[in-house]
């Protein structure tokens, strides 16, 4: 990818598709092209095409996606698989018509089978039964994975297939109905703090182990195996760390400096027992995380904590729907 190249980010306003577009200017990149939801609607076939007959970009990050917590999941599952597979369908078959030179299709470790032996290698796809509660968007980014599989075998598409562990960091969602455990903690522990209260609950027992990236070194991962990745085979990006939520609860509280209890409470559901990606083939590439979880986690901590109005009016405006990414 040269500084000349122009580069579609799609899903620029998300988690992962901002910090790519950090990161892109960060590196100097001149033509970054981006669209907003409202600009350009990723569903409609028609614009799609004709967004990129117009705009011709050499490089596709297909960052754009529909997601929500478990209770949208499980409350809107049509819609979770229709409007992923619309997104898809029309980026990567217009990336094929209009010559993309490359594409990379971000994915997700929910593709996996729900009892998947640990740490989880790219192998087990399609090997085991899905998590049940978000399976509509499982289904919905393996058929992207495989569609990104059949142009480069059909076509000869250099398209690749990008599987992040569990995400955190600046651009994260803080709706305590829909958040993923990094943030809703973050948040929980800052309100605590602001209204003295004695103790925060978290729940379940604090065993289950779940592995963080920060998505700087996620976007990173990304622009690595743009410039370096051929392979149609999927490739997992993590930190290969996990850590118990009972750590992760302590770290947080030491991070956000609150002074009380914590409370496990064991009548709620732990979840899955570890979640942790097998990360062995980007590492043989040359590539590993860089930021620590801590050192991490503080400065995420930070940025929420000077934009905690933006931050909480934006996800509680959201009230546990569905958006873009």
């Amino acid at each position: 990818m040269k500084i000349t190249d122009k580069i579609y980010v799609a899903g620029h306003t998300g988690l992962v598709g901002s910090a790519i577009i950090r990161l892109l200017k960060k590196k100097g990149y001149l033509q970054i092209v981006t669209r907003s939801s409202e600009e350009l609607d990723l569903r409609d076939q028609k614009l799609v095409n004709e967004f990129f007959e117009t705009e011709q970009p050499q490089y596709v990050f297909l960052a754009a996606a529909k997601v929500g917590g478990i209770m949208a999941n499980q409350t809107y599952p049509a819609d979770f698989i229709y409007d992923n597979l619309a997104i898809q369908n029309n980026i990567i078959h217009s990336a094929y018509k209009h010559s993309v030179e490359k594409l990379l299709f971000l994915g997700s470790s929910c593709i996996y089978p729900k009892n998947a032996p640990q740490p989880i290698e790219e192998d087990y796809l399609m090997t085991g039964v899905l998590e049940p509660t978000n399976d509509a968007y499982a289904i919905a980014k393996i058929a992207g994975i495989k569609m990104c599989q059949a142009y480069h075998r059909q076509y000869g598409s250099r398209f690749i297939s990008v599987m992040p562990t569990n995400l955190y960091g600046q651009g994260d969602n803080y709706n305590l109905q829909n958040a993923h455990v990094l943030p809703a903690l973050l948040r929980k522990f800052h309100e605590a703090k602001l209204n003295k209260d004695a103790t925060v609950t978290v729940w379940g027992t604090g065993k289950p182990r779940r592995e963080f990236l920060h998505v700087d070194d996620a976007a990173m991962a990304c622009y690595f195996l743009m410039q370096r990745y051929e392979s149609p085979e999927i490739i997992n990006v993590g930190s290969g760390l996990d850590y118990t939520i009972k750590e992760m609860a302590t770290t947080i509280k030491k991070i956000t400096n609150y002074p009380g209890n914590i409370i496990f409470d064991e009548a709620k559901p732990d979840g899955t027992p570890r979640k942790l990606l097998n990360i062995d083939k980007i590492r043989a590439l040359g590539w590993k995380a860089v930021i620590d979880l801590e050192e991490g986690l503080a400065s995420t901590y930070n940025n929420f904590e000077k934009n905690y109005f933006y931050y909480t009016n934006q996800t509680e405006s959201r009230n546990g729907t569905i958006v873009y990414v």
